[in-house]
This record gives structure tokens, C-alpha cells and sequence, in this order.
């Protein structure tokens, strides 16, 4: 297949007996917003993510909205609207915990802005003051775009956005949809395509590398050749992006349920060691492929506990991906700097967390679980007394065990270590008192011994 041709001026229009999209699939709300918008005499159009998903028979997790009205005027016409966004000004109508994002049209100005697709999150940073003055200016601040409200055509925005298939409007009109770039056909063939050149899509915007890989793990679906092609040439260009944003870049690639898939096809198009460097070189200095399956394990788990409606959290996630690392820094603590085994491990958590910080930033509210899921690890070897039963009432706990039979399944701690705490957290409490007392050296411990003396 050869580059798209891409033909803003002349789009093809599809009417509504050929393709599957159907108001009944739509959300009430969403449809109460493009009537609303057509019957003030606005254009009104289901676009992105919403129309890729319907075209191809699932079910959108929402429904974004695009107009040639102002983001002003939609906040006339709806009174449950407020005007959100530092540098995108975005509509968000608010029915009950749905949300109906409504974006204008925007021109091609800025093009290191991000993609105005289905998932971005530019728009929420901030809520806009609503202030005078803004009729589609640009804002400079330090050099810096905070405001990009260049309005423009249908045409126009269609250009801006990343790839064909979330190039798809449909009208509520008349009911067709408007094609930009052969979307609906690359959707057929399950294809996912740059707008236009790719080498200058990604300078553009580098995290447009991620967003593919993610997109093809999602649906399934092949990165054409000429998306594909630059991508390991290209794939350094994720250091020049905020950390910040990679941390959310992040969650959306390994915590979507397909993170296990996702993460092969990053580290065959040379994405994963800009974002964990640390663990690629880990990966690569592990000759039995140690770490690459403790790794895939974790992401399989979080698969599916994602898959079965059981809550997954970043800490955990970020734990697994950077627990390698903090396991060869502690045992060079040890051997260089004859540190001991516990205080090393902390030193090694502590500086691991922080050098990964320059290539994806993580939260403290992640970071400090994180840490206490690594540093709780030695206290398992502790089955003596009192001190498993003081160790079950630490909030980490949990987390912590998970944690230990994901380094049991790799042979990392001995199985029967795992075993011992699977089986004492199913006993009676009665039991696993009288479990840890017998199991300190020498069986029953004097204290034991006494207190049958006096009886």
C-alpha cells in the first residue's frame, strides 16, 4: 500500500447506507448536543475516537463533539457548560458523570500543539478564567504557547489530527460521514496511518511514536510501513517531551488491558528504552531472560485484574518495571560500598526512583507506595513471633505479597517462602498466632514454655 493521499478540499462523503453508524449507538447526551448546536445553526459533528469505534462495531468509552461555533457560543447555548483549558479552550457539557467535550475548529498553526483526538487531556489542566479579549489569539508565555485558539475550517482541523482513522467526522445533518484521508478504508484493513509524512509528524509531536503503538495494540490492528519505518531512528525525540506528559502516556499504554502486548511491541519498535532505560539495559544484561519474564508476568497479571473488573494501580505497575533495576543497584551497593542488604535496598530504591524521574515522571502519591512495596520485600523472610502479624496490619501489605509471588514465579525468593504467607493469611487468627510461635527457632519459644509451667 502506498502513502495516503490526502485531500482536505475534496473529502469523501459516505452516505448513510454505507457505513454502520447509527444514532441509536450514540450516547442520549451526545445527540442532545449536536441537535442543539445543528438547530442553532451550527455545524455539528461526532469526530475522533467516537467515530473510529462505532465504524468499527464497539462501543466508545465517550463522545467528543466538533463545531464551527466558539467555544462562547457553546457556553450560551447550554447552561450546564463550562469553558475549560490554559492553552486549549474546550467546552464540557456536563450531564449528571457524563461529559460531552466540545471542541471549534481549529486552524493549522502551532505544530508542536497536540493532537485534537478522543483521549487528549490538554484541555483539562485548567479551568479557563473566561475572561475578556480571547477571540481566537495566540498566547506567549516565556517563549511558550499557553494559548492556541486559532479557529479554522473543518478542512483545517481534520488536518490536525494524527492519524486517518481518527480523522472521521459525522454529521448529524445529514448523517454521512466526512473523510478526510481514506480513513474508513485503513479501518477495513486494519491499518494505522500518519496524516501526512511521518519523520515530520513525529518532530512535530514525538509522543505521536507512543500513540501509535498504542492505537495498534488497542485495535489489533498493523502500523502501516511508512508510519513504522522511523520510529527507531526517531524514538530518542521522547527525551525532548515533559516527563509529566510521558507519566500519563504511560498509564495509557500499560493500563488499557493490553499492556503485556503493547509492552513486545514498544521494545520492537525501539520505544521502551527511552522511557525505562534503566530496565532495557536490565533486559539486555539478563542472559537468561530472568527479567524480561518477571516483567511480562507483572503485565499479564495487570491484564487481568483489568479484564475481571479488579482495581489495578500505577504504583504497583511502576514497581514491576523498575524493580530489576533496584535489584542490581542494592546487590552493587553491597558488593562496592559493602552497604548492608536493607539499607542498601532503600539507598537503591531512593536513587532509582529519582533517575527515572528525568525520563517519566512519577507522582509522589505513586512514587511512595512504590518505594514500600520494594522495602517491604525483606520483611517476609521474618516468619518468627510477632512480627508476621505486625507486618499483615501494614497498609502495603497486600500489595507487597502480590508483589512476592510475582519474584516467586521467576524463582527470584524461594516458592515455599510464597507459600508459607499464602497459607498463614488463610488461617484463623487463633492460628496464625499459634503458626508464628512455633515457628521460631527451636519450635515453642520460652515464653511459650513458661506459660505451660504456670498452667
Amino acid at each position: 500500500m502506498t502513502e495516503q493521499t490526502i485531500n482536505p478540499n475534496n473529502p469523501a462523503i459516505i452516505p448513510r447506507d454505507r457505513h454502520r453508524i447509527s444514532r441509536a449507538d450514540i450516547s442520549e447526551n451526545a445527540l442532545k448536543v449536536l441537535y442543539r448546536l445543528k438547530n442553532a445553526g451550527y455545524g455539528a459533528y461526532l469526530v475522533g475516537g467516537g467515530v473510529r469505534d462505532l465504524s468499527l462495531g464497539h462501543e466508545p468509552k465517550d463522545f467528543d463533539v466538533a463545531t464551527d461555533a466558539r467555544p462562547e457560543e457553546v457556553r450560551e447555548l447550554f447552561r450546564n457548560c463550562r469553558l475549560i483549558g490554559r492553552r486549549f479552550r474546550l467546552a464540557h457539557v456536563q450531564f449528571g458523570r457524563e461529559i460531552i467535550e466540545v471542541a471549534t475548529f481549529r486552524a493549522l498553526h502551532d505544530p508542536d500543539s497536540p493532537d485534537e483526538d478522543e483521549d487528549e487531556a490538554e484541555g483539562s489542566e485548567a479551568e479557563f478564567d473566561g475572561g475578556d479579549g480571547d477571540n481566537g489569539e495566540v498566547a506567549f508565555e516565556n517563549g511558550r504557547i499557553v494559548r492556541d485558539n486559532v479557529y479554522g475550517t473543518l478542512e483545517e482541523d481534520a488536518l490536525r489530527r494524527d492519524f486517518t482513522i481518527n480523522a472521521l467526522y459525522y454529521n448529524i445533518a445529514d448523517f454521512t460521514v466526512v473523510d478526510h484521508a481514506g480513513g474508513l478504508q485503513d479501518l477495513e484493513q486494519g491499518v494505522i496511518r500518519l496524516m501526512g509524512d511521518a519523520e515530520t509528524r513525529y518532530r512535530e509531536d514525538p509522543v505521536r511514536m507512543l500513540r501509535a503503538v498504542r492505537f495498534a495494540a488497542k485495535l489489533g490492528f498493523r502500523i502501516h510501513p511508512d508510519t513504522a519505518r522511523p520510529i527507531p531512528e526517531m524514538a530518542h525525540l521522547l527525551a525532548e517531551v515533559p516527563p509529566a506528559r510521558l507519566f500519563e502516556e504511560v498509564l495509557k499504554l500499560f493500563m488499557g488491558g493490553l499492556g503485556a502486548e503493547t509492552f513486545e511491541m514498544l521494545r520492537q519498535h525501539g520505544l521502551f528504552a527511552p522511557l525505562f532505560p534503566m530496565t532495557e539495559r536490565e533486559i539486555e544484561a539478563d542472559e537468561h531472560g530472568l527479567v524480561l519474564s518477571f516483567i511480562a508476568q507483572a503485565l499479564k497479571n495487570t491484564d487481568e485484574r483489568i479484564e475481571n473488573g479488579k482495581p489495578v494501580t500505577p504504583a504497583f505497575l511502576f514497581a514491576a518495571l523498575l524493580w530489576p533495576a533496584v535489584v542490581s543497584r542494592s546487590l552493587a551497593l553491597q558488593a562496592e560500598e559493602d552497604v548492608p542488604p536493607v539499607p542498601a535496598l532503600q539507598q537503591a530504591s531512593a536513587e532509582i526512583q529519582r533517575r527515572q524521574r528525568q525520563s517519566v515522571a512519577i507522582p509522589k502519591r505513586f512514587g511512595i507506595p512504590m518505594g514500600e512495596i520494594w522495602t517491604l520485600q525483606p520483611r517476609f523472610d521474618q516468619r518468627a513471633g510477632k512480627r508476621p502479624l505486625r507486618f499483615m496490619g501494614h497498609p502495603r501489605f497486600r500489595a507487597a505479597y502480590d508483589f512476592l509471588l510475582l519474584r516467586a514465579n521467576i524463582g527470584e525468593v524461594p516458592g515455599a517462602l510464597a507459600q508459607w504467607w499464602t497459607e498463614f493469611q488463610e488461617l484463623h487468627p487463633e492460628q496464625r498466632a499459634q503458626v508464628a510461635l512455633n515457628n521460631q527457632p527451636g519450635g515453642r519459644g520460652r515464653r511459650g514454655g513458661r506459660r505451660r509451667r504456670r498452667r
